[in-house]
């Protein structure tokens, strides 16, 4: 056994569809550390308008453990798997998790958004997302800055005063194959 699997860290949980918020209470049940980043949205039906929490990324739970503790989270009815490379689960910087953690627990609006690859990369510098690194969209004069985890390859964005983020290198463009 080697020194990471008994450091913990965060890890992000593959779940069956709809199956987050479920899976999370699983979690609190058996003692795991989890977090299950969820966003406000407003649905209007027939009759009525609904408001939702829904899981900002759809099928993943966050948990925080020793990789040498993982069947407790593994045995958990509607967890496929811990999101890695081959048969090796990878673990999110836990700054990164912090500082995400913290920003969307606060009252940020956020919602999900397609995952970017190119744009102008920024750093959030103040606020409740201080030290995210996401890309800058401007919209209708609004400033919104399209944050990701690489390793589930998923966005949400979020909005911002323009005075709070600072831009870092320059802007990133995709390369065509």
């Amino acid at each position: 056994m080697d020194a990471t699997s008994l450091t913990p860290g965060w890890y992000a949980a593959y779940t069956s569809a709809n199956h987050e918020k479920r899976v999370a209470e699983q979690l609190v049940q058996r003692g795991v550390e989890n977090f299950l980043p969820l966003y406000e949205s407003v649905r209007r039906w027939k009759d009525r308008r609904v408001r939702l929490r829904l899981p900002l990324f759809p099928g993943y739970v966050f948990v925080r453990l020793q990789l040498s503790e993982r069947l407790r989270v593994l045995q958990v009815p509607g967890v496929a798997s811990l999101v890695g490379f081959g048969d090796r689960p990878v673990s999110l910087p836990d700054d990164e998790m912090e500082n995400l953690r913290h920003g969307i627990c606060s009252d940020v609006r956020i919602q999900p958004h397609a995952y970017l690859t190119e744009g102008r990369k920024v750093r959030i510098m103040r606020g409740p997302l201080t030290g995210l690194e996401g890309i800058l969209l401007k919209k209708k004069g609004d400033f919104r800055v399209v944050l990701s985890i690489d390793l589930i390859a998923r966005s949400f964005v979020a909005d911002v005063d323009a005075v709070d983020v600072w831009p870092i290198g320059p802007a990133i463009k995709a390369v065509a194959s």
